[in-house]
Formats: C-alpha cells, structure tokens, sequence
C-alpha cells in the first residue's frame, strides 16, 4: 500500500500517475483541505478537485486548474448581475459545488461526498480528504490576515507573506481511513507530492496526528521537490520561500521537511544540491520531475516508488 499526500496541480499530477502504477486497494490519495471556502453559499474544495478532475482525465491542461472544454455562462450572467466575480466557476464545475454542498446540507462527511463524485466520475481509487473536519488556511501579510482564496486568487498572491496559520487544524481529527492505513500491515511508503510545502502539504500536518505518525513511522517517506531550477512550474511557493527568507530550492524543501522525510526527489538541473541534501540526513534522488504528460506523470511515479522501496527506517 502506497499513501500519496497532496495538493494543488503538482499533486494532481504525481497522484496521476501513482494511479496508473497502483491498483485501486493499494493506494490513498490524501489531499490538502486548507484550501477550501464557502463561495456564493457553495463548498469549493480546490484541491479535492484538481486531484479528481485529473484523475478522471477531465482536467484543463490548458489552464491547470477546473475542466477542460468548460463554459462560462454562468459568470457571465453574474458579472451582469454585478455579483462577486472574483472566483472563476465553470458551468461544469459549477455542477460538482452544487452537489457537494447538497450532500454535506444532507448531513454526508465531505469524504463520503468526495467518494460519491469520485465514483460518478469513474475514478476507482480512493481519493480523500485528510480529514472529515474543517481546516482553513489563514495566510499572514503585512497587512491583514487573508482566507486562502483571497490571496491566492482575489489579490493574485500578490501581498508579501509573514506566515501562515491553519484554522481547525488542532482540533481536527485524522480520516479514520487515513488514519487506518498508515497503521496497515501492508503500508510500503508515504509519498509527499510535489506540491506547495507551506500551503498544500502543512495544512495536513499541521495535524497532530498526522505529524506525531510521520515522526515516528516506520515506512519510508519520500518527497518531491516542486522546485526545479529555483523556480516552480506554477503557484507561488518560490515567491512565499524568498518572503519568508529562504532560497528557493530543493535544499530549501529539504530543511522545510526535516525529520518527516527519508529521501527527496529532485530534478535534473538541481543535482548540485544532492550533496547539500544528504549532508543533512536525506537521501537525495535525481531524476525528472517536470511532468508535462501522462507518460511523465507515470515515469515520475513508477522512479519515486523504486527510490522509496530502496530505502529502510
């Protein structure tokens, strides 16, 4: 059993492609809930999306988030209505918001929801949220305390950050299935995709009992760097790195991991790095980790679970 930590359209990818390795009985996708928002009375959960979408191969590859061949009727009549416009939702889209909210109105927890929509779409593996409970990211700026949504998208993530904070996250409690498998038999590794570590991979640990099990598992865990040459291919991780007086790098990712991590995947052109990063205890991998296709996406997966299997706790 393989359990795949993720978030954001990096982590979308990766789970794509450990999809098309892992039979459905074998593998968790757990994702990144900090994201989500009530947004015109609907529950979004971007992540939970961006994971689904791709897995069901419906994904915008174009613009890498939503769906592809989408309409954008429903905007347009709000726009003339002059109501809130600031958050893109696609009439397809629109429709899994609808539902959703419906069965959590219903009294239905947001992983029964998910695997409903997930199973409407014909996806066979299990996709899930971290946990049942709400946990918001709360992004710190010079100015004021922002919702996630607001920097990320109303202000296009342009206020310097300070920090974050996870709203919920103390309280909430791990998915039980989450929870059970990590404590399975059969567990081999723990992939941490190559998503944003501040705003899609720390919500999830930021609770406890996902942070206190990694400290103390007793699998591998690997990450993937979402940085190749300094830079991410999309999302502000690199921009949040320098704000908050970090380097963008691998190195950087590796420091940011530390003590939750075994071995780290880094790309190609940050193979300089490798030395800095086993220096510090982790075992670094180079291969490459830009995934621009199906076949990308699986090649990246099939060399992560290779590295993880060559590791020991």
């Amino acid at each position: 059993m393989i359990i795949a930590l993720a978030g954001g359209v990096g982590g979308a990818k990766l789970a794509n492609g450990l999809a098309q390795l892992c039979d459905p009985a074998d593998l968790l996708i757990a994702i990144n809930i900090g994201d989500d928002f009530s947004h015109l009375g609907l529950h979004i959960s971007p992540d939970l999306d961006s994971v689904m979408y791709r897995l069901a191969g419906l994904n915008d590859t174009e613009r890498g988030w939503g769906l592809a061949n989408e309409s954008w009727r429903f905007m347009e009549a709000l726009q003339r209505l002059g109501g809130p416009d600031w958050f893109n939702l696609g009439d397809q889209d629109l429709a899994t918001h609808i539902e959703r909210t419906r069965l959590l109105n219903s009294g239905v927890a947001l992983s029964e929801a998910t695997t409903h929509l997930s199973r409407a779409l014909g996806i066979r593996h299990h996709i899930a949220p971290v946990s049942d409970d709400p946990v918001r990211t709360i992004v710190k700026t010079a100015g004021d305390d922002l919702p996630f949504q607001d920097y990320f998208v109303r202000l296009q993530c342009a206020p310097s950050v300070s920090g974050f904070a996870f709203e919920g996250a103390d309280q909430a409690e791990l998915l039980p299935d989450l929870r059970d498998a990590l404590s399975d038999s059969r567990l081999a590794a723990i992939v941490i995709c190559p998503s944003n570590p501040y705003v899609s991979i720390e919500p999830m640990l930021a609770i406890p009992a996902l942070r206190r099990i990694l400290e103390n598992r007793s699998v591998p865990c690997v990450a993937v760097s979402p940085i190749i040459g300094g830079d991410t291919v999309k999302g502000p991780a690199a921009k949040m790195m320098r704000e908050l007086g970090a380097a963008p790098s691998s190195t950087a990712v590796a420091a940011y991991y530390e003590g939750l991590i075994d071995g780290l995947v880094i790309d190609a052109v940050d193979e300089k790095e490798a030395t800095k990063i086993k220096a510090m205890g982790v075992a670094p991998f180079v291969t490459t980790t830009l995934m621009k296709s199906d076949a990308d996406e699986r090649a990246l997966a099939d060399a992560v679970l290779s590295f993880a299997a060559g590791l020991c706790k």
